[in-house]
């Protein structure tokens, strides 16, 4: 097995961070301090008899890989893109991301199977399934160091998970719906999700219960719709759902699709007129709450996830300690829209 930053440092008798500064030419380190560590290097084959850093990316680039799902989702999009603009500005990784059928656990594990042999750290967006979670474990098994994104899988040996809080999430959710809806009339709100296959959806919607269960009784929860992240989907089950309830006061929705259900609202003159909430700023999301049919949005930046997701699995993979970074949950509204 290939040695690591953190054999090199145990031999050399240095900390991680300076084994780390040193391979990658950094300052703040004492020449002998920094032969030692070079020396140590070359003896453990963590490195060339010529070499003086970490290999580059001719000599054998870190191998990283992303498996996301495919659909109308504009957040996953964004990630994607963003997973691919910052691994190709590093030199040591050779970033490869990869888009499958987002709701098939079989699909997801039959990916990771097929990575297992080639990738170094994995990346997912994954479903909280038994073949998923097997798939994790043999991947692991094999020191393929894992990170899930967006969305947890728990009980696996993953290093990390990337993403905000989902719990809550749905809380701030029920919270402002709450509070702009107020607490003396009876209303009727509605939820959508994606999947609730997707552990980080399932945690929303207990959040979004739990508070309008404490805070805010006089509103009632009539239906919850799965939508599977499609915005046709989400447009026809949103027109059922205003036709069955003309009276509906309030949507959260919890995962992708808010083109959709606007459009349900704006063809039945309902826009403006019933709440809606949803997740992540993307080009469409900001134009929908310019036009007022979108009344909030809790954002997560796919720029830092993609970030935090690259630092960690490297650092995992060159066993250096690394602190993250998280993504913060960001309410957005229409008077404080920031550049998407």
């Amino acid at each position: 097995m290939r040695s690591t930053v953190t054999d090199i440092a145990r031999e050399a008798g240095v900390s991680a961070a300076t084994v780390d500064r040193v391979l990658n030419d950094r300052p703040g380190v004492r020449e002998r301090t920094r032969q030692v560590v070079l020396e140590t290097a070359r003896r453990l084959g963590y490195i060339g008899a010529g070499e003086t850093g970490a290999p580059s990316a001719a000599q054998g680039a870190i191998r990283l890989d992303f498996v996301l799902p495919v659909g109308t989702n504009s957040f996953i999009r964004m990630l994607h893109e963003n997973l691919r603009t910052q691994g190709a500005a590093r030199p040591e990784l050779d970033v490869r991301v990869h888009a499958i059928e987002g709701f098939n656990p079989d699909t997801l594990a039959a990916m990771l199977n097929e990575l297992a042999g080639t990738s170094m750290g994995i990346g997912l967006i994954a479903l909280d399934h038994p073949t998923v979670r097997e798939a994790i474990r043999a991947l692991s098994a094999r020191d393929v160091k894992v990170v899930t994104l967006a969305t947890d899988v728990l009980h696996v040996p993953r290093v990390a998970y990337v993403g905000i809080d989902n719990r809550q999430a749905g809380r701030l959710a029920g919270h402002l719906l709450g509070r702009l809806l107020g607490r003396q009339t009876p209303r009727k709100v509605a939820m959508f999700a994606g999947s609730l296959s997707y552990r980080g959806h399932q945690e929303r919607e207990m959040g979004f219960r739990h508070i309008l269960a404490e805070e805010f009784p006089t509103l009632s929860i009539v239906e919850l719709r799965e939508m599977l992240d499609d915005r046709e989907r989400a447009y026809s089950e949103a027109v059922a759902l205003l036709d069955r309830h003309p009276d509906l006061a309030g949507i959260y929705n919890i995962g992708a699709g808010n083109q959709g259900i606007a459009r349900a609202l704006r063809e039945r003159g309902r826009d403006g007129a019933v709440i809606l909430i949803g997740h992540e700023l993307t080009e469409g999301t900001k134009r929908l709450l310019l036009e007022g049919t979108m009344d909030a949005v809790i954002d997560q930046n796919p720029r830092v996830e993609a970030r935090e997701a690259l630092n960690i699995l490297t650092h995992a993979v060159q066993g250096v300690p690394y602190e993250g970074h998280p993504p913060r949950l960001h309410l957005i509204l229409k008077e404080n829209i920031p550049e998407v």
